[in-house]
């Protein structure tokens, strides 16, 4: 398998590399066709595959560290986000900890977000191709004296030497995502016992994952950034029982306080959307407690106030209007106000954003966003607009 990559680490491969940088994909054909009269197929291929790899990996990594990383199909899609996996690292730098066995490290992500962070790591994936790319990155970011790869099955990696244990389990099988924390390779239970044995541990897991199924000895913490939830991880060695948020960048975190849930008031003149983090750790009664606010229905996580506060923790609307679920009523408020820029969101909704576009022909100079959710129990329309 490493056969894959060895080639594109010799002389003629790293500058077959730098030819093809930034190849765009629609003329991959002639680049290969035009290369093929110089270097070996095999070669160009790879070094062309690479390339699209890379350009890919950006959104994650960043243009300076993705044009100088490898990658592999699986692990550009299943890596940490750079900016995510430098916050963990941070948090374990804050901790105390100056050495992480990394188990089922993939490409290498979380591995050179700790060594950045001056932690020890040794990074394990089963995988021989896997762990051979996890090698290459960390001499390609020059961190391979504080990065230390093993291709070894993690269930059988004595980590009795280091201050941490980081586990990210596989979460994809060969039909797509597995929501299922048990079918996790390796299962949810063996990365519990494996945190066991070290003073710290982190294990990353899917954001959906039930809160029945987080142990009462791990804090869970769900992550998002720029808006979109990311990941959860359950902490060992921090805090048992707690549950947080995090929104990055930043970093700002709301704790759990054990609130009940919020009460259901009618529609004030603002509406909050807690962030994605916030939902997924059920902290909204945090979130309408800040805002002195309630629940617009008891099922659904937007919170309404009569006046207006600053909160990193949800974004605030202005709402101008309230209807119940009449799409031709809405048709016609919005040609009265010229709106032509609609933004559509949804919660506990079944008509689907594109669809409704379609139906109200939004048309003018104007912008609005229309909340497609239930009230008190019934199918309703807020109109509004964003503040800030």
């Amino acid at each position: 398998m490493n056969d894959l990559l060895a080639p594109l680490l010799t002389p003629e491969g790293r500058a077959l590399l730098d030819e093809v940088r930034g190849t765009d994909p629609a003329q991959e054909l002639a680049v290969a066709t035009r290369l093929r009269r110089e270097h070996p197929a095999e070669l160009v291929s790879a070094a062309l595959g690479q390339a699209l790899l890379r350009q890919r990996a950006v959104a994650k990594f960043g243009a300076e560290d993705a044009e100088r990383m490898f990658f592999t199909p699986d692990g550009v899609e299943q890596s940490t986000r750079a900016s995510v996996a430098a916050y963990r690292a941070r948090r374990f730098q804050e901790l105390g900890v100056t050495s992480v066995a990394d188990l089922c490290c993939g490409i290498g992500g979380d591995a050179v977000a700790l060594a950045r962070a001056g932690i020890r790591v040794l990074a394990v994936d089963r995988d021989p191709l896997t762990a051979a790319v996890a090698r290459a990155n960390a001499e390609a970011l020059g961190l391979d004296g504080l990065i230390e790869v093993r291709q070894a099955d993690v269930t059988e990696v004595d980590v009795s030497a280091y201050d941490a244990v980081f586990v990210d389990p596989a979460r994809r099988g060969g039909r797509g995502r597995i929501f299922d924390p048990e079918a996790y390779s390796p299962p949810l239970s063996w990365a519990v016992r494996a945190a066991a044995r070290a003073p710290r541990a982190a294990l990353k897991v899917a954001p959906g994952i039930p809160h029945e199924a987080v142990p009462d000895t791990a804090e869970a913490e769900w992550i998002s950034d720029g808006g979109d939830v990311k990941e959860a991880v359950l902490w060992f060695g921090t805090e048992p029982g707690l549950v947080r948020a995090t929104l990055l960048p930043g970093p700002r975190t709301l704790r759990s306080r054990g609130l009940p849930d919020p009460p259901v008031r009618p529609v004030g003149r603002f509406l909050y959307e807690p962030d994605g983090a916030v939902i997924r750790a059920h902290l909204v009664a945090e979130v309408a407690d800040e805002l002195g606010g309630g629940l617009v229905d008891e099922t659904i996580a937007y919170v309404t106030a009569d006046e207006v506060r600053a909160t990193p923790y949800a974004s605030a609307y202005e709402i101008t209007d309230q209807l119940p679920f009449n799409i031709k009523k809405l048709k016609a408020l919005l040609r009265e106000r010229e709106v032509g820029i609609l933004t559509v969101k949804k919660r506990g909704s079944a008509i689907a954003p594109e669809e409704l576009r379609k139906k109200v022909k939004p048309h003018g100079p104007n912008a609005a966003t229309v909340f497609l959710t239930r009230v008190a129990g019934h199918p309703a329309m807020l109109v509004g607009h964003p503040l800030g």
